[in-house]
């Protein structure tokens, strides 16, 4: 019955793409450049296409966690507080990108620079194929411009690494004994009301047996926020578990290479040019502003359209 919902959410989705499209393709004829209906029509096809985009990227996700919601993860490596500032400014693309495509980002974690910017966040983006499409952000991530917290004003290189984990759904069986989990509770560092920073809402949770150690401060409940800290471990523990029983751990691995010089996927040029590149597909814009305010678009079709061939 599911597989059967999923064909007909497609079928319907293809002829209400070429309805509306056809649509377009009549009325756009009858007016000028210039009349408001015009422009409307335009802004219908721009989101017309986005669609288009979306429905097309689906049918190359087939993996059995590409349709999942997930749990997005950033943290600054190398250039001190530039990669703080730069870790934060990743943080708001990927939130700007939930936005313009439909999905809820929820910040769960953050963790302050000792200066400016973050050390590490960990964001959960709900919907359909958000994982299946976020996973070609997974590995390095490269930033050069001048510099805003150097006095001589010089050019810096810095890094951030990004990792993305599917959410668990509530009927994959992921057991966890209580034993195995070590909680504290500490008060939050992060953005919020004066009741999270007051009290010791934040949840801490360490795995003993894989080390793994997830976060939570985003409730003003302290229960709400171990809950939530449950629903990120569990993800954590499915994914190094689908990972060893494919015996892909050699390829994960290899994703999560030194935050430094020569492992990123994607390099981001502010000065002395504007270009954003693509190291493993060679798509790049010098629109960087776009790209920073969200537009992955580009990046995130190239990408899976190359790993579907």
């Amino acid at each position: 019955m599911s597989e059967r919902k999923n064909l007909e959410n497609r079928f319907n989705m293809c002829n209400s793409i070429e309805e509306r499209f056809n649509d377009i393709k009549e009325l756009i004829d009858l007016y000028s450049p210039d009349d408001e209906e015009y422009i409307s029509l335009r802004a219908d096809m721009e989101q017309l296409s986005k669609e288009l985009f979306m429905f097309e990227l689906q049918q190359v996700l087939s993996e059995p966690d590409d349709k999942s919601g997930c749990f997005l993860e950033i943290h600054s490596g190398a250039g001190g507080t530039e990669a703080c500032d730069w870790s934060e400014m990743l943080l708001r693309m990927y939130l700007r990108w939930c936005e313009s495509s439909g999905y809820s980002g929820n910040i769960l974690e953050i963790t302050p620079g000792d200066e400016a910017g973050i050390k590490s966040a960990t964001i959960e983006i709900d919907g359909e194929y958000a994982y299946g499409y976020l996973k070609c952000e997974i590995g390095i991530h490269r930033l050069v411009r001048l510099s805003p917290f150097d006095s001589n004003h010089r050019r810096h290189t810095s890094f951030a690494s990004v990792f993305v984990y599917p959410q668990v759904s509530d009927t994959t069986e992921i057991e966890i004994d209580e034993k195995d989990l070590r909680i504290d509770t500490y008060r939050s560092s992060g953005h919020g009301g004066q009741h999270v920073n007051k009290t010791d809402s934040a949840v801490r949770i360490t795995h003993i047996p894989t080390g793994i150690v997830v976060q939570c401060q985003s409730e003003r409940s302290q229960h709400k926020n171990r809950a939530m800290a449950l629903k990120v471990l569990m993800a954590r523990i499915k994914q190094r578990h689908d990972e060893e029983l494919a015996e892909e751990r050699a390829e994960i691995e290899s994703k999560k290479k030194r935050i430094e010089w020569g492992s990123q996927i994607r390099s981001y040029v502010l000065h002395p040019y504007n270009m954003v590149k693509d190291i493993r597909t060679g798509v790049e814009t010098s629109n960087t502003k776009a790209v920073l305010d969200g537009d992955l678009d580009d990046f995130i079709r190239a990408f899976l359209l190359s790993k579907g061939e």
